[in-house]
């Protein structure tokens, strides 16, 4: 089987592509796994809503819990209501609140299925945001909200924060005041400013190295407090580091969709766990390398992972915080859903040239379910943008 893409340079010109045999990975995970693996999950929008999409967002409620189903069926825990949902970037805190009740009450019940969710400050006016204070109410209302709802808490990083914080001195304050109040240990999330422009200088300073000694004097000393840190800054050497510094009751989860097989394999020192957006578009071979791992194969793992990386490299990008594009077009590829819209409009984040070099990569790497299907939507799709043949 073959469509017509055009070639990854920017001349115009289109070349047929053949595609590979699917690697068929299982749709369930019948073993336990020896890490632990959080997928953020994307939202579905509703394509026939009446809104503007740059402006409002309008979830197709039913697709999106579906979605999660299926990541719990593959054995894989939902990070829920993160940047991967489009959370402070289209999903405003009222629908973010509603999707995390959703996901709530879908795992309630259903042997095994995981949820931690997003508590951050993101319903802060910015510019009318003048004090530490507020920043820790905020936290606090979010946090109450979702415990409420009987969920797990990832603490994300605050933009207010950023933009009050005179000192190191304040990210303490806030965290340790926050964190003693908490019902259950939470996972606290650095993500980088590659993946959120306005997170610039978290932790008090620009300088990573100084930073990380904040951040690890914070989560050491409220250990009891924290189940484990996501690290999001692409920088897997940084991540090692970190790791051997954590409180050893303290789970290091790899944020990192550029060395992730690498660092979750782990070496004679540790490893880490997982919690990443990558693991939504490429969900099924996660699960099968993970199952691997736990069944001490380490050279399946490699191979059922490393192919995927590429794939995951070219979907992260610079600009980084476009990747959604990227996870919501493997779905929509695979079948998870009938259209290629989504909140906030950012279908339009990529180019074509970037949506073809996807398809080939996800290819390669054995990830379409059906090539028939993922074939007819790619054709449809590059047709609506001028590519035919």
């Amino acid at each position: 089987m073959s469509i017509i893409l055009p070639l990854p340079i920017a001349d115009g010109r289109v070349a047929p592509y053949t595609l590979s045999t699917a690697a068929h990975f299982p749709d369930r995970t019948t073993r336990p796994l020896n890490r632990v693996a959080l997928a953020a999950a994307h939202v579905v929008a509703d394509p026939a809503a009446d809104i503007d999409p740059w402006l409002k967002a309008a979830p197709d409620w039913e697709r999106t819990i579906a979605y999660r189903t299926y990541l719990w069926d593959l054995g894989l825990g939902v990070a829920e209501a993160m940047d991967t949902a489009q959370r402070g970037m289209g999903l405003d805190w009222p629908m973010a609140l509603e999707l995390i009740k959703r996901s709530v009450a879908a795992a309630r019940g259903r042997d095994g299925a995981v949820v931690f969710s997003g508590a951050g400050t993101d319903h802060l006016d910015l510019a009318g945001t003048q004090s530490v204070d507020k920043v820790i109410d905020a936290y606090e209302d979010q946090i109450a909200a979702i415990e409420a709802v009987g969920g797990r808490i990832i603490l994300m990083a605050s933009r207010a924060l950023v933009r009050v914080a005179q000192s190191a001195d304040d990210y303490a304050r806030v965290y340790s005041q926050v964190l003693r109040q908490v019902r259950e240990p939470v996972i606290i999330h650095w993500l980088g400013d590659m993946f959120d422009p306005a997170l610039a200088g978290y932790w008090g300073t620009r300088d990573l190295d100084q930073a990380m000694d904040t951040a690890l004097a914070i989560i050491n000393g409220s250990a009891a407090k924290i189940d484990g840190v996501k690290i999001s800054l692409l920088d897997k050497d940084r991540e090692i580091a970190m790791r051997r510094r954590l409180d050893k009751r303290v789970k290091m989860y790899t944020g990192d969709d550029f060395n992730y097989a690498e660092l979750i394999a782990g070496d004679s020192q540790g490893y880490s766990h997982a919690l990443l957006g990558i693991f939504d578009a490429i969900a099924p071979a996660a699960a099968a390398g993970l199952s691997s791992l736990a069944s001490g194969d380490l050279a399946r793992f490699h191979a059922i992972l490393a192919p995927t990386v590429p794939l995951s490299r070219h979907i992260f990008r610079a600009p980084t915080q476009f990747y959604k594009t990227g996870v919501v077009f493997m779905a929509y590829l695979n079948g998870h859903q009938d259209h290629f819209t989504m909140v906030g409009g950012q279908e339009s984040a990529r180019s074509t040239l970037h949506l073809a070099e996807l398809f080939r990569l996800a290819d390669k790497a054995g990830l379409f379910r059906d090539p028939e299907r993922a074939a007819a939507r790619m054709k449809a799709v590059m047709a609506v943008r001028g590519v035919t043949g």
